[in-house]
């Protein structure tokens, strides 16, 4: 068994040393037979002869190629949509967080007053049966009264702001109205003096 391993031992260990190889040139060689390293084999450039050749499109690769172009319209406008969108979304998710950190801490009395207030909304939705215009309208209203008991000053202000708005809104549905009715007074003195009518 020595021996086994003295002989295993032997070339691994050899194995391990570096030696250094010297090459001499023979005597009676001249030295214009030294070559550069530029002309060495391993540096040198092969010529341009290459040509790029482009593969032809399977079917799979021209009906993907379609495909693409089919949907690039659809695609961009998704990426439009989605950028318009991402701030809103964000506004939103931002009102949300906020909300629900307002919710975490609460001031005292709050939880109590917004069960009054969605209470008077069901009690609204209870009054309003048999009409559709009946439940849209009194749910909201019995729902705002009851706030306005508990938040008196944001009611003013939120009155202020609605009766302007209505009032403008009402301004402007009386134009429309009032253009509509002139046109058709227009049409029909037109045709009543029509020529043909005589």
């Amino acid at each position: 068994m020595f021996k086994v391993i003295q002989r295993s031992v032997g070339p691994a260990s050899l194995s391990l040393l570096t030696f250094k190889v010297y090459a001499s040139a023979k005597k009676d060689s001249s030295h214009k037979a030294s070559v550069k390293v530029n002309e060495l084999s391993l540096y040198s450039v092969p010529e341009g002869q290459s040509k790029y050749v482009e593969e032809p499109r399977t079917q799979l690769e021209e009906s993907i190629s379609h495909l693409r172009h089919y949907c690039e319209p659809y695609t961009s406008w998704c990426q439009e949509m989605y950028s318009q969108t991402k701030p809103k979304m964000q506004s939103l998710v931002q009102w949300g967080l906020d909300s629900y950190e307002y919710l975490q801490n609460a001031p005292p009395g709050f939880f109590p007053r917004l069960g009054v207030i969605g209470f008077s909304g069901v009690v609204g939705l209870l009054l309003a049966r048999g009409s559709k215009i009946k439940k849209l309208v009194y749910p909201p209203v019995f729902m705002g009264l009851a706030a306005s008991l508990y938040y008196p000053q944001q009611a003013i202000v939120f009155v202020q702001v609605s009766g302007e708005k209505l009032y403008d809104w009402g301004l402007r549905g009386y134009i429309v109205v009032e253009d509509l009715w002139k046109e058709n007074i227009q049409k029909s003195e037109n045709v009543k003096n029509s020529p043909g009518n005589k």
